[in-house]
């Protein structure tokens, strides 16, 4: 038997958005469509629910270009890891788009991150396949919060490395045209730390005098371990 259409929430939410917020942006919508997009910013985002860019960073309609997959990763660009729908955003986003930053943004309790530990069921091959991106930033260490939380981190480091050796980000980037940015954001605290390069660690955003820097260089961790891909 069929559900009646006021009993289909996402039916009721997208007649909602047609006839509270839209009458309210049309103008914005309707630019967008006229002008065409030109978003400042490519935000690279895990797919997690609970990482929502547009509250994050405040942005309205056509301020970010988005792309979220699995653990906010990139694959590498000598296509070893063959044809990705992310590496077709960063191309189009830096070639097509003229983006002046990229955004890398990861989080606190990353199931991406925490199944590098625990593994994925055989059935999911893709994800098994998907997650070895991740794996130079898995510490030989039992899996725990604190290691976690690190490798959280460190992944985010890893995908800026792995940016830098796209040739047209490594070509903005040097020229100056183009920013990197590595975020960690704590779900729990509503608080994002970003990377600074030249401190090598990730500082709260409340206390940092920019939105994240780098990396240009392999990434040294305090503990002198080197991460590189």
């Amino acid at each position: 038997m069929p559900s009646r259409a006021e009993d289909d929430e996402l039916l009721l939410r997208l007649r909602r958005f047609q006839s509270d917020y839209f009458p309210l942006h049309q103008q914005r919508f309707q630019d967008l469509v006229a002008q065409g997009q030109h978003p400042k910013t490519l935000f690279i985002g895990c797919s997690d629910s609970r990482l929502v860019p547009y509250l994050l960073t405040g942005a309205g309609p056509g301020e970010l270009f988005i792309v979220r997959n699995v653990g906010a990763l990139v694959p590498p660009y000598d296509g070893s890891r063959g044809q990705h729908g992310t590496m077709a955003a960063v191309e189009y986003a830096v070639l097509a788009l003229k983006v002046e930053r990229i955004i890398v943004c990861g989080h606190s309790h990353c199931g991406a991150i925490r199944a590098c530990y625990d593994g994925v069921p055989d059935e999911a091959r893709a994800l098994k396949s998907w997650l070895e991106l991740a794996q130079d930033a898995v510490l030989p260490v039992q899996a725990s919060p604190e290691a976690c939380r690190r490798t959280e981190e460190r992944s985010i480091v890893l995908q800026l490395e792995r940016l830098m050796d796209y040739p047209m980000v490594r070509r903005e980037v040097e020229a100056g045209h183009l920013t990197l940015h590595g975020w960690h954001y704590v779900i729990e605290d509503g608080a994002v730390h970003v990377f600074d390069a030249q401190q090598g660690a990730f500082v709260p955003a409340a206390s940092s005098t920019h939105t994240g820097t780098g990396p240009y260089a392999p990434y040294v961790e305090h503990d002198g371990q080197i991460l590189t891909d």
